[in-house]
């Protein structure tokens, strides 16, 4: 018998040898105990692949890699659906459920009463704020689609300006957009409530929509300028041979080019704007310009924080942009298959 063929055997005792102690121990209880189910799944795969790999033949190798890449994508889609999937099932349970020892993973009785309690009002049984939800979900919607829908028009002007002209400052004004990003909002918050205040904007959808504009329309020249940047102009000059001008070869040529480029933009548009926090809570004190992400925070009365409809109202709160990105989800894919075909 060879050395080699030796050495190998002995490896892969070694390696069968700690694989039962290690499977030994996690079922003592003591490994449970000491790292968790997450860490202790992620030591038991790590000591697999690293005392096995020389051992193992090229085929099992090709398995093992598939086992780990399938292990680690399941992991990464847990840790990501979890917190959402344990939002809805709170949504559907009652306080007496979430407190109960020892925890319970499913309702007891399912209800939807925590969602006609957010969607018309709980006639004062709970919080104040379950109350205002719908005033505020509405503000949102109205503040967020009409912050995306002229972020879109002036941003694709401008992004087209940029990608294709070339005028005194051109670097410059490009640069300032940029930089307009890199302050940090505490450093506006201060001037811009002077400013909202003299003018009679504080408290207002208006303040908000133009607060909001001031770091979402940056945001979308860069992205859009990039897309634009990636069109041909000989598209646009064979259009304008045709017959098109300037701005009948953007409508008819780069529109529908970049279309992919114009839902992605779309959809972090919406995100950035129905996010927003930190200036609708200091810009808002009333139900006429108050927004969700602040009403999102007052879920609490004398009693406590109302953990229930807090994740009913997360939940709810959560569907526009889902919404919004299954919607454009279509075009982005379209957008690149034909991409794909016409390459």
């Amino acid at each position: 018998m060879t050395s080699p063929t030796r050495t190998r055997q002995i490896g892969r005792l070694v390696w069968y040898i700690l694989s039962v102690l290690l499977a030994a121990w996690i079922a003592s209880g003591l490994a449970w105990q000491a790292l968790g189910p997450w860490y202790l799944f992620a030591a038991l795969v790590v000591a697999w692949v690293v005392l096995g790999w020389h051992q193992t033949s090229r085929k099992l190798r090709k398995r093992l890699r598939r086992v780990v890449l399938y292990g680690l994508a399941s992991l990464i889609l847990v840790w990501t659906i979890a917190p959402f999937a344990w939002l809805v099932i709170a949504s559907v349970s009652t306080k007496a459920d979430l407190i109960a020892k020892p925890l319970r993973w499913l309702p007891a009785k399912p209800t939807l009463q925590n969602y006609r309690d957010m969607l018309f009002g709980t006639a004062g049984r709970t919080t104040d704020a379950a109350s205002q939800f719908m005033g505020a979900f509405t503000n949102s919607l109205i503040i967020t689609i009409t912050v995306v829908i002229i972020a879109l028009m002036v941003g694709l002007l401008a992004s087209y300006a940029y990608s294709r002209f070339r005028f005194r400052g051109h670097s410059g004004l490009l640069n300032l957009t940029l930089f307009t990003q890199m302050i940090p909002a505490v450093v506006l918050i201060i001037p811009l409530y002077i400013v909202f205040r003299q003018v009679g904007l504080l408290d207002t959808k208006a303040g908000l929509i133009i607060t909001y504009l001031s770091f979402v329309l940056p945001y979308l020249v860069w992205i859009l300028k990039g897309y634009i940047d990636g069109i041909p102009t000989d598209l646009e000059e064979a259009a304008m041979i045709d017959g098109c001008g300037r701005l009948g070869a953007f409508v008819r040529v780069v529109l529908p080019v970049a279309a992919t480029g114009l839902a992605a933009t779309v959809i972090f548009a919406f995100i950035l704007a129905w996010n927003e926090f930190f200036f609708a809570m200091n810009f808002t004190q009333t139900l006429a310009s108050k927004t969700l992400p602040v009403v999102l925070t007052e879920f609490s009365s004398k009693f406590g924080p109302n953990f229930v409809l807090a994740a009913t109202a997360g939940v709810l709160a959560s569907l526009p942009p889902v919404l919004v990105a299954l919607i454009f989800q279509k075009y982005i894919i379209t957008g690149l298959s034909a991409g794909a075909l016409k390459g």
